[in-house]
């Protein structure tokens, strides 16, 4: 295409004025998305803040509910407890009497029977620790209980003892534990046999007379463990006179299911409508801020895409109208004052010759051409 010089000039200058057109528009372009997403960053922050505080406030609200009946319900719990202790205590002790009076013949029996034991063994000028149930146990057992007695003393005796003395012995040697042993048969043993053998000897039929009065006292207390057993395990409560404590634990869990059951109602309403409100309060609060942002966030959104499309149809233009002529490298307003200037100065006729003196002007200007 042929061009005058001034058609050339003008030209390039409508490519420059059409370039920092485009590129103010690509500056206002991005100071748009910029603002748009500081305000969207912003409207969510304030939409996080409004949700936040909405869920910390329901919260709370719904703890403080919580805790104000739970708290009535803690006092109920104590006084039931406090209600049920009293009440097995006062069966305790119902159950103690009643153990006490069913069992009072058999006691009596054995107070008296261990009178007549005492009294047996002075009228018959026996040694006082032959009426112990420990001397019967150790000289004329009879039961499994006076047995194992009788093996426990054996075993103390003549192993624990021994060996114990043994061991704190410094120097142990086998003759000490050897000596130890039998100094403990000649002591130990010769009491027990000099014991048996003279009350045995002097006071058998009497020793004889208590070991009867020894078996109505054990077969006694036996007769009062089982019984004792029985009465412990007897379901019937009515001996008792625990009424006034029943009906004051049923007063107690009635007044906590009442409390249970307001509570759950009061949360139950706290759901449905109060927690509504208190979000709607706010919400109410935000909402001028909101609305605010929002109208802000629109305005630069509505204007972000006005100038995109201006920018689009500015850079379309620009490349079909300068482009395919002057290159993309030439697309440049700098690079187009500088072919202004070589055009102006007559160095080129026009713009191809332009492009070709820059160039060859660049080319020579590299090191090493």
């Amino acid at each position: 295409m042929v061009q005058t010089k001034e058609e050339c000039l003008a030209f390039l200058g409508e490519a420059r004025d059409a370039l920092d057109e485009l590129s103010l528009l690509e500056e206002q372009e991005k100071g748009l998305s910029q603002e748009e997403t500081r305000l969207e960053n912003e409207l969510e922050t304030e939409k996080k803040l409004m949700a936040d505080r909405i869920q910390k406030t329901v919260k709370k609200r719904r703890e403080e509910i919580r805790a104000t009946y739970e708290k009535e319900m803690t006092k109920a719990q104590e006084q039931l407890k406090k209600m049920r202790n009293k009440r097995e205590k006062a069966k305790s002790e119902g159950v103690k009497e009643r153990i006490q009076e069913e069992t009072r013949p058999l006691t009596d029996e054995i107070r008296e029977l261990k009178v007549q034991l005492r009294a047996l063994i002075r009228q018959n000028h026996v040694p006082g620790y032959c009426q112990s149930s420990l001397y019967y146990g150790l000289y004329f057992p009879r039961h499994v209980k006076e047995y194992l007695m009788l093996f426990v003393y054996v075993l103390i005796f003549f192993m624990v003892i021994p060996w114990g003395v043994y061991l704190v012995i410094p120097g142990r040697k086998p003759l000490y534990l050897a000596v130890i042993y039998l100094a403990d048969i000649l002591v130990v043993g010769g009491s027990y046999l000099t014991i048996g053998n003279r009350t045995k000897l002097l006071y058998m039929e009497t020793l004889r007379e208590g070991r009867k009065y020894q078996d109505q006292i054990r077969d006694n207390r036996k007769k009062i463990k089982r019984l004792t057993t029985a009465i412990r395990r007897d379901r019937n409560e009515s001996l008792y006179n625990l009424e006034k404590y029943d009906d004051e634990i049923a007063r107690l869990q009635q007044e906590l299911s009442d409390v249970a059951d307001k509570q759950k109602d009061a949360l139950n309403a706290f759901e449905t409508v109060t927690k509504n409100i208190l979000a709607d309060e706010i919400e109410h609060n935000h909402k001028e801020k909101l609305d605010q942002l929002q109208e802000e966030y629109q305005q630069v959104s509505a204007e972000l895409r006005l100038v995109m499309q201006k920018v689009k149809e500015k850079r379309l233009y620009v490349s079909g109208s300068y482009g395919t002529y002057l290159g993309k490298e030439f697309m440049d307003s700098q690079k187009i004052m500088q072919l202004t200037d070589i055009v102006r100065e007559g160095r080129a006729a026009n713009v191809s010759e332009a492009i070709a003196v820059y160039e060859a002007g660049r080319q020579q200007s590299q090191p090493g051409r």
